[in-house]
Parts: C-alpha cells; sequence; structure tokens
C-alpha cells in the first residue's frame, strides 16, 4: 500500500479533497442530485474502508473515480432513467393545462454548481464543465447505455486518455473508442442546446436577468413576454406538464399560476446556468416562503427557458436557503 495518509484523520481530508469532482461525475451519471451525493458518501465509505487493500498502481483520484463508477453503474442497474417534462410528453396548450404530478424518481434534478464545479484557474476547462451540467446535456446523458455515459464524460468531459478510461472500465482501448463513438452519435441525434451564458455573465446577460427579475416579482405579464423567445420554454416538475410559447405561458401565470404574483426571487448558480431560488408569499406565517428553484436558459439575447422545480423542502437546504423570510423578502433574516 502506498503511504497516502498516515492517520486515518489525514485519509479523511485526503479523501474530502475529491468529494467536489466526484459529485460532479455521479450527477451526470444519474442526473440526481441526491442520488450522486449518496453515490459519493459510498464511494467515500467504500475507499476508506478498503484503503488498507490500496497497491498505489493508479493514482489515488483514478482508484477513486473506478469506485465512484461502479457504485453508479449499480444504481443504474435498476433501469431508472431521469428526464425532463419535453422528454415525456408533448407541450400542452393552456386550455388543456393539467398539473399531474410524477414520482421523484422519474425527473432529472437540479444541483448547485458549487456542490459538484471544483474551483480552476483553466477558464476554457471551466467552461467546458459548466456546459457539461447543463440540464439539456445532463438529460442527453440520460439517453446513453450506462457505460457508453461513463465512458463519454471521461473522455470528453474530464479529458481522459482512452487507455485510462479502459483501465477504469476493465476493457480495451477498442472498445472504449467504440462506445465513444457511438455515444456521440446518440447525443448528436438528440442533443440540442443552443443555451449561450457568458462565465461571467456579460452586461447584456446581466441586464437581461434583471428585467427577469424585476418583471417576475411585479407580475408583469407584457414585461415578461418582451424578455422571452416566441418559442420560450416552462417546466415545473414533478408536473409533467410544460408549456411553450409566450402566450401560454403568460396564460398560465396569469390563471393557474396566479398565487406566485407578489414573490422574491434570489440569484442561485445552478447546472452551469443562472438560477432563481423562487419564494412566494406564506399565507399562514406571513413572510415568505420557499417554492422553487428556476433555472434559466438564455440564447441571442432572450431567455429561452425557466425550469422550475418545486418539492423545496429537498430543494432549498441543498443549496443553503433558508426555509423561511420576513416580510422584508431578506435571505439572512430567517424566522
Amino acid at each position: 500500500m502506498t503511504d497516502i495518509a498516515g492517520t486515518t484523520s489525514e485519509l479523511d481530508v485526503t479523501l474530502e479533497k475529491h468529494r467536489v469532482e466526484l459529485t460532479g461525475y455521479c450527477y451526470r451519471m444519474l442526473g440526481s442530485a441526491f442520488e450522486a451525493e449518496d453515490a459519493v458518501q459510498d464511494t467515500m465509505v467504500r475507499a476508506w474502508r478498503s484503503y488498507e487493500k490500496f497497491e498505489g498502481r493508479s493514482s489515488l483520484r483514478s482508484w477513486l473515480y473506478r469506485i465512484a463508477t461502479n457504485v453508479c453503474l449499480d444504481m443504474l442497474n435498476a433501469g431508472n432513467r431521469r428526464a425532463r417534462p419535453m422528454d415525456l410528453t408533448a407541450a400542452a396548450p393552456l386550455a388543456q393545462a393539467a398539473l399531474t404530478p410524477r414520482p421523484d424518481n422519474v425527473w432529472l434534478e437540479p444541483m448547485p454548481d458549487a456542490r459538484m464545479l471544483p474551483s480552476v484557474s483553466d477558464p476554457a476547462e471551466a467552461a467546458v464543465a459548466k456546459e457539461s451540467v447543463r440540464l439539456a446535456f445532463v438529460a442527453a446523458l440520460q439517453q446513453l447505455p450506462p457505460k457508453q455515459r461513463a465512458v463519454l464524460i471521461l473522455r470528453e468531459v474530464l479529458a481522459w486518455k482512452a487507455s485510462e478510461a479502459a483501465e477504469l472500465l476493465d476493457t480495451s482501448v477498442a472498445s472504449v473508442n467504440s462506445a465513444l463513438q457511438r455515444a456521440r452519435a446518440t447525443l448528436a441525434e438528440g442533443h440540442a442546446d443552443d443555451t449561450a451564458v457568458s462565465d461571467p455573465l456579460d452586461d447584456e446577460q446581466q441586464k437581461l436577468l434583471e428585467r427577469y427579475v424585476a418583471a417576475f416579482e411585479g407580475y408583469d405579464m407584457a414585461a415578461l413576454t418582451a424578455l422571452l423567445h416566441e418559442d420560450a420554454i416552462m417546466t415545473m416538475p414533478p408536473f409533467d406538464l410544460w408549456l411553450r410559447g409566450t402566450s401560454d405561458i403568460t396564460g398560465f401565470m396569469s390563471t393557474i399560476g396566479a398565487s406566485c404574483a407578489d414573490s422574491k426571487l434570489f440569484p442561485v448558480e445552478v447546472n452551469g446556468t443562472p438560477g432563481f431560488a423562487h419564494y412566494k408569499p406564506d399565507p399562514e406565517k406571513g413572510g415568505f416562503a420557499p417554492w422553487a428553484v428556476q433555472v434559466i436558459e438564455i440564447s441571442e439575447g432572450r431567455i429561452a427557458g425557466f425550469h422550475c422545480f418545486l418539492d423545496t423542502p429537498r430543494w432549498f437546504p441543498l443549496f443553503g436557503l433558508p426555509l423561511h423570510l420576513d416580510l422584508h423578502g431578506d435571505p439572512d433574516e430567517v424566522q
């Protein structure tokens, strides 16, 4: 065994250094924030228990990725494939809008950037990492068989050599290259994401988001319409309803979704794009209660989509957000 860590506490520290990047890897594999964190915790426990057997033939990082991959493949053997509403049904016209929930394990989930994207100094590397956790890309990954998914992430996102991926997966370089070719072909057929977000946000995008917040908090449908692409998309997991087009979106918000008037939005960094924590007025306690995490997609100077993930008792703690705001709507003042 190589002496990477001399004591239990040193080993814990050494393993923890890899937690964020492993979480990002498992999230891309599984499409679930909570399953990804569970997978990483399982990986850490397995590594800690078997560290005495680690012989150092590969780096500790490669060894951890091998364990994490096996954990994810075991979890994916259940056959569940997470998706977005538009992967499952056609857009519903406003006249037929119905809020029909599906189980949690159906849905692709949002994930805070800070929990899955490690800090890197190379802007190009950071941009690739963010693009690889956007909802559309992660949804496309879910269409791949699990081992093809692992190969594509290792090779295209993490820039591993074919020989390294082959060693991790206990297969040949030829098999890795073949799997990568098939995975690329599948993504090319079904993955279309023209989201264009600068990192950091440029002035135009920042102003667009400021106008969006003003329009949403003011519940000004005319102002909101001016910010959306004509074929913009709105989704609301766990409901399978999704809407396309400004008239259906604003019509829904003015009728079925009218209780969102007078809400508060606070910025979050989620899935490599801008987002907001959405708090609604709380008629029972006063102040504001958490309602949804919004993931915003921007294209050609307008908002192409906003995806509202409900079921707030799960999401807001994940983002480190309070579960109640006072009447001033200050997230730092928790009641």
